[in-house]
C-alpha cells in the first residue's frame, strides 16, 4: 500500500512537470510560429464598405480584405475573415480568437495602448452624415448639438461624438449607423470619410443621404497581439507590396488610392 501512494505521488509529480514543461513551449512560441503552425491568419472585421465587405456571393473583398489575402499568402498560411464586436477587438486579439484586427482601424492612443500596430498606411477623417435634403442645417458640429447621432460601439466615430458632446446612441457598426440615419431612427450618423465615400450620395444603395462636416484626422493601420512579431514582417510585406505595385492596383479597385500614405 506504501509503495502504491509513493508511486501516485511520483506520477503526480511528473504530470505536473509536463504541464509545466507543456506550458513553457507555449510561452516561447512567437506569434508568427504560432499562425503558422494553425496554417492560418485570422482576421477581425467588421462590415466597411469600402475596406472590408461581402460580394454577392458571401466572399470577403475590399481593400483591407485583398491586401489581408496577399498577407496570409506572403506567410504561407489560408486567411480566415471574422466579424467581431468593435467594442471588443482587443479583448479578442488577446484571447486569440483572432491574430490581427484589420478593418480600416484608427490609430488612437486606446488603439496603440492595447494592440501592437503596423505602421500606417492610408489616411481618414470622422464625418457627419445626415439626409442630403437636410445638409445645409449642419455643416458644422456645432450646428447639430440637438441631433442624435448613431455611432459604432468602441470607433472613432463615438470618440468625435464624445469629443464634440454630441448625443448618440451606439449600435453594432458603421453600416447599421448609416442604416439608423436612413430610416429616420437616428438624425445622423459619424463615419469614416473613406466609407462615406464608397456608401453614400449619387449611384449607392444611400443616395439620400450626404457628408458634411470632417471632425478630425487620422490614419488607420494594423492591430497585432503585444509583442508580436508580426508586425515588423507585416511592415517588410507592405513596402514590398507599394514598391511591387500592387497596393496601389488595390487601391484603385476599391476607389481608394488618393487615401494612401506615400
Amino acid at each position: 500500500m506504501k509503495m502504491k501512494k509513493i508511486l501516485a505521488v511520483i506520477m503526480a509529480v511528473l504530470m505536473i512537470a509536463v504541464c509545466f514543461a507543456g506550458c513553457g513551449e507555449d510561452k516561447e512560441k512567437t506569434d508568427m510560429e504560432y499562425v503558422k503552425e494553425k496554417g492560418k491568419l485570422v482576421v477581425g472585421i467588421t462590415d466597411f464598405e469600402p475596406m472590408d465587405y461581402e460580394d454577392k456571393d458571401g466572399n470577403w473583398i475590399g481593400f483591407d480584405a485583398d491586401m489581408a489575402k496577399a498577407f496570409a499568402k506572403y506567410l504561407g498560411v489560408e486567411v480566415e475573415f471574422v466579424e467581431i464586436n468593435w467594442d471588443n477587438k482587443i479583448m479578442e486579439l488577446d484571447g486569440k480568437n483572432i491574430d490581427c484586427v484589420w478593418n480600416g482601424m484608427t490609430l488612437t492612443d486606446e488603439v496603440k495602448a492595447g494592440m501592437d500596430c503596423s505602421k500606417p498606411y492610408c489616411n481618414n477623417a470622422q464625418v457627419i452624415v445626415v439626409p442630403a435634403d437636410k445638409a445645409d442645417q449642419y455643416k458644422t458640429a456645432a450646428d447639430c448639438k440637438e441631433l442624435t447621432f448613431a455611432v459604432e460601439a468602441g470607433s472613432a466615430g463615438k470618440d468625435q461624438a464624445v469629443a464634440n458632446e454630441l448625443k448618440y446612441t451606439e449600435v453594432l457598426d458603421q453600416a447599421t449607423a448609416l442604416s439608423e440615419v436612413a430610416a429616420g431612427t437616428c438624425d445622423a450618423a459619424i463615419i469614416d470619410s473613406l466609407m462615406a465615400g464608397a456608401m453614400i450620395g449619387e449611384g449607392t444603395g444611400y443616395a439620400n443621404l450626404t457628408y458634411t462636416a470632417s471632425l478630425n484626422s487620422e490614419e488607420y493601420g494594423v492591430g497585432f497581439r503585444k509583442g508580436s512579431d508580426l508586425v515588423a514582417e507585416f511592415n517588410m510585406f507592405f513596402d514590398a507590396e507599394v514598391a511591387n505595385g500592387n497596393v496601389q492596383k488595390v487601391a484603385e479597385t476599391y476607389g481608394v488610392q488618393e487615401a494612401l500614405i506615400k
